[in-house]
């Protein structure tokens, strides 16, 4: 647990009191399948009496097989694909087309455990190759040496033939086998004993809510997605957090209320809120110990959201991240739609991607801060004499240099003063030039006037 505090909102309720047509949407069927319609055809029929708009189911299973078949109704259709990749348990009936000993029988289905070669039959709805499936656990219930029959429990992976595998234990027996009769007894955690219906109370609930509109007999046998994610390590989630992971956003540490113990980074768990109601499933990426130590950072990634998004209302875009990411898409450091660009700071893009690394307390606010370990005082204080010894050399280094530059742009500052001196004393020469030439043409001008008297004189002499 890390934290009591939180405010409730009023929004969503309890698994068990959704109003009915919530409930039948978040609902599944424990069914008990009856042998010859094939699983699609039961799963076809489901949906037309309960007039849903999606239905699916936890794994195939033979036309002539019984037995546990998972239903999901609406949304949680999402938990189809988890539960058909759940172990699966099985009663077998084989017929052996020898006589054979019970104890030599026993012998082969101990030998038929762990890792198995398998090739699906004939007639399946899978291709044809060869693959390897495992065999948890089996066990003889009963051998009629008689009628040359035997019944085996057998707990085994999602996709195991069991028919393929009557057909080996013929073999090593040196007699030869085929399946009988099978019955499917448990998938994942709900088995035969967990509230298991048939196709007729389905009908009659329906029936009787169409007619009377009593609601206990539908109620009865349908099941919150819930009852499914029961063995499951979950983190509560806050409900001001709850819409944002509906969105897909990844729920970080202020978001988490309490937190089950033993979480590995890696897992898939599933995230809840107060009220029990599932959100999602996720992969956690830290552990139990870093969420109950840590202050800050990524506690899971969102894998299958299962919760209706607006179920509760929006409480994001408050936080201080938040308004750090409006702050670099004003300036340009983010697009528009808050995605990085060319500008981003590569602290940004770590912190996206999940990589940027704890810091302690004390540390810039865009870092993960953690709280102080032993020996953590001593690092920093070794950390800053270290700095301090390293700007004391950069100093050191840094004021020659200054010296140099300093002479350099003195040097500088004398040139354009020498160059510009030069420009005006060729200025005051060409002025003192041109001051002498004005001079030397004011004085000629009198002789100038005098000579053409003396010619015009001479002009009207030579005239008369």
């Amino acid at each position: 647990m890390r934290s009591g505090h939180y405010t409730p909102i009023e929004a969503g309720c309890s698994p068990l009191r959704r109003d009915l047509k919530e409930y039948i949407r978040y609902g599944i069927i424990n069914l008990d399948k009856p042998a010859n319609p094939s699983s699609h055809e039961v799963v076809a029929w489901i949906k037309r009496i309960l007039r849903a708009e999606k239905t699916g189911h936890s794994g195939t299973l033979d036309p002539k097989v019984t037995g546990n078949l998972l239903v999901c109704i609406d949304r949680a259709t999402r938990l189809v694909k988890s539960q058909q990749s759940a172990g699966k348990e099985y009663v077998c009936v084989i017929r052996l087309h020898g006589p054979t000993k019970e104890k030599k029988l026993r012998k082969v289905l101990e030998k038929l455990k762990g890792a198995l070669y398998q090739r699906p039959p004939l007639i399946s709805a899978v291709k044809r190759q060869l693959r390897i499936r495992t065999v948890y656990d089996s066990k003889l219930i009963e051998f009629d040496e008689r009628r040359n029959l035997a019944v085996f429990w057998v707990s085994c992976e999602a996709g195991t033939y069991i028919r393929t595998m009557c057909v080996h234990i013929g073999l090593l027996l040196g007699v030869g086998a085929h399946m009988q009769e099978l019955r499917r007894v448990r998938t994942g955690n709900l088995g035969e004993e967990d509230n298991m219906v048939t196709m007729h109370d389905i009908l009659d609930a329906q029936w009787l809510y169409d007619n009377t509109r009593d609601e206990s007999y539908l109620r009865r046998v349908i099941m919150p997605l819930e009852v499914l994610l029961t063995n499951m390590k979950r983190i509560v989630v806050k409900d001001s957090a709850v819409n944002a992971i509906c969105y897909g956003a990844r729920l970080m540490l202020p978001g988490v209320l309490r937190f089950s113990d033993g979480i590995e980074p890696g897992e898939q768990i599933v995230l809840i809120t107060t009220k029990g109601e599932a959100i999602a499933l996720a992969v956690a990426m830290m552990s139990s110990v870093q969420i109950a130590t840590l202050d800050h950072g990524f506690v899971a990634k969102t894998k299958r959201v299962i919760m209706e998004r607006d179920t509760y209302p929006r409480r994001w875009g408050l936080g201080p991240k938040a308004q750090e990411k409006k702050r670099m898409i004003a300036q340009g450091l983010l697009d528009k739609y808050g995605r990085p660009n060319e500008k981003t700071p590569q602290e940004w893009k770590d912190y996206i991607e999940g990589k940027s690394t704890p810091k302690p307390e004390g540390a810039a606010a865009e870092g993960i801060t953690v709280l102080p370990k032993e020996g953590t005082a001593k690092k920093e204080k070794k950390k800053e004499e270290a700095e301090e010894e390293q700007a004391a050399e950069e100093k050191e280094e840094a004021a020659p240099k200054k010296k140099k530059k300093s002479k350099e742009a003195a040097a500088e500052e004398e040139a354009p003063a020498e160059e510009e001196g030069g420009k005006k004393k060729k200025k005051r020469k060409h002025e003192e030039t041109e001051e002498a030439a004005a001079a030397a043409e004011e004085e000629e001008a009198p002789k100038k006037k005098k000579a053409k008297k003396e010619k015009a004189a001479a002009a009207q002499e030579d005239d008369s």
